[in-house]
């Protein structure tokens, strides 16, 4: 009698982090399974662990040697955490991909903005529709998030239906876009769910997370009683709140200027998409010094500090057509995401140092999450009522305080598993059985590194520590045909006592080359491992620091 198939999951990335979300589910055995990818997503780098890195995508060596059994690669929605990653890692994979019509449009118009994309294939499948991806049948079930188009997914298979949520709240008034479908949930439930796969974002924060309609009517509040210019930085992708601040600028009589290209991206594909229809027509930012102050609303990108992102730049009066001035408002209609503190805390201290009026959500209701608190998750259990519950998308203290919550509502099973872990979900008793390649791929530039990338890790040396350069010419004698070079880069001119380290490392070359035996300096490689040692800990000896040393040793 032959075995059943076996019902896996496992997590190649957004798990233990926030960010970088890649799911895959397989079903068949151990020497055979097809397998459906969930999300592709990127998180960002940070410049002081990983100067010049701009992005860090999920690990696919395993989904490459699998492609062949790959059936497809579905997304929930359009942020870049769930689909950032797709035209970097796409030609790997070279799988169908299928998306709802916003996610699929702002794709598309993301592709654009490339210069040379690859031909990806989306498939369109509509809000509460189905596609059969080999033994996979996935229904996309509305739900409300911070961007149109998010769904949650149900994976039918011969084992059982797994509930992959995707992110999601519960607001049953969203501006824009569908409720969470509750009845459809609850009817998954009546019916039987193996696992729940569950967003984890805010398991630490008790209640319900605010409706974005409070959101639109705090915003429209400070709109009308602001008296010069004002400006609103959301994250671009939040369509509801762009139309918020839209019908606030209306009711204040202001002509809405849209700053950013990323913003300008979004509001043309909800356009496109009839998310903003009946919506007042938006300027471009030629037209923001032709309105007087009280008439205009500058709607810009950069609410996470980034440093050539809209804001930044008029923040720091450089911006080409967009000016602040003392008595102007700021609207930070967003929150920060962890790592960003910095950058957009120096944003902030410069906009009130002009005498402009900062706002965020630590004094006002300008911002709510896209994510279930406490409250939302319990509900969410109570309708569907799985076997088996695996907290994802969170940081370890995110995805524990889910399973505690998890366990006390009573869901049998709960697992928690790192990126990598291969659960096994049924038939049988569930957990971990093995463990697949995953890991952190960087993008520098226009070339993916894996995370030991030599490259990498000597900027983080240099940034640290600063560069030796030493080129040394020898005769075939091995006697000094002329002096050192010496160019140090990121190293202090001078020692606690005021002497120059470059004369002190030229010294030190000079002594250290004349005291090795002769037949030693004929060795150019050799020459150059001893200069390079002595000049290192040379200037640890003045400076307290190791940094990196380049030799180059020419025979002439």
């Amino acid at each position: 009698m032959a075995r059943p198939d076996e019902l896996t999951f496992a997590p190649l990335g957004g798990v233990g982090e926030i960010g970088m979300n890649l799911s895959i589910y397989g079903l068949g055995n151990r020497h055979q399974r097809s397998w459906l990818a969930v999300d592709l997503g990127v998180s960002f780098g940070d410049e002081e662990h990983l100067p010049g890195i701009d992005l860090i995508m999920p690990d696919i060596r395993f989904l490459e040697k699998e492609r062949d059994n790959l059936m497809g690669l579905v997304l929930t929605h359009a942020h870049e955490d769930h689909f950032g990653a797709i035209i970097d890692l796409w030609p790997k994979l070279q799988c169908k991909v299928y998306a709802t019509q916003f996610s699929a449009a702002l794709f598309e118009a993301k592709c654009a903005a490339e210069r040379n994309p690859p031909k990806i294939p989306v498939t369109v499948v509509p809000s509460g529709g189905r596609v059969e991806l080999g033994p996979f049948t996935v229904e996309f079930i509305p739900v409300a998030h911070s961007i149109p188009e998010s769904h949650a997914l149900a994976i039918h298979t011969s084992a059982g239906t797994v509930l992959h949520t995707g992110d999601w709240k519960i607001d049953p008034t969203p501006i824009i876009g569908l409720p969470t479908d509750e009845r459809r949930l609850r009817e998954l439930g009546d019916a039987g769910v193996l696992a729940l796969v569950g967003d984890s974002t805010n398991a630490v924060r008790d209640g319900r997370s605010p409706s974005e309609t409070e959101v639109a009517a705090t915003i429209k509040k400070l709109v009308g009683a602001a008296k010069g210019r004002v400006a609103v930085t959301t994250f671009a992708s939040n369509v509801a709140r762009v139309k918020a601040v839209a019908d606030a600028a209306k009711a204040a009589d202001r002509e809405v200027v849209v700053v950013g290209r990323a913003m300008e991206r979004v509001v043309q594909v909800a356009r496109e998409t009839g998310y903003l229809d009946g919506v007042q027509n938006f300027r471009s930012a030629d037209y923001y010094g032709h309105f007087p102050p009280d008439k205009v609303l500058a709607l810009c990108t950069g609410s996470q500090g980034e440093p050539r992102a809209a804001l930044a730049r008029i923040a720091n009066n450089d911006h080409p057509q967009v000016t602040l001035n003392k008595g102007d408002s700021v609207i930070f209609s967003s929150r920060t995401i962890p790592g960003n503190e910095k950058a957009v805390g120096g944003i902030i201290n410069g906009l009130v140092v002009q005498g402009i009026e900062v706002i965020t959500d630590r004094t006002d209701l300008v911002h709510v999450s896209g994510h279930p608190r406490r409250d939302e998750l319990r509900d969410m259990i109570s309708w569907v009522r799985p076997q088996i519950l695996i907290p994802v998308h969170g940081e370890a203290l995110h995805l524990s305080e889910h399973a505690k919550l998890a366990r006390a509502a009573g869901v049998p099973k709960v697992l928690t598993c790192r990126n990598g872990d291969l659960v096994k979900l049924g038939p049988g008793d569930p957990g971990i059985i093995d463990e697949l390649p995953a890991g952190r791929i960087y993008k520098d530039g226009a070339i993916l590194e894996d995370s030991k990338s030599r490259a990498v890790v000597e900027r983080r040396r240099m940034g640290f520590a600063g560069c030796a350069f030493v080129a040394i010419a020898l005769t075939d004698k091995g006697e000094l045909a002329d002096d050192p070079e010496v160019d140090l880069v990121g190293i202090p001119e001078k020692n606690t006592a005021g002497e120059i380290i470059d004369e002190i490392v030229f010294d030190m070359v000079v002594s250290t080359v004349e005291g090795l035996p002769r037949a030693r300096r004929r060795d150019a490689d050799a020459t150059a491992e001893s200069v390079r040692r002595a000049v290192r800990a040379v200037i640890a000896e003045n400076w307290g620091k190791k940094p990196i040393c380049l030799v180059h040793v020419l025979t002439v």
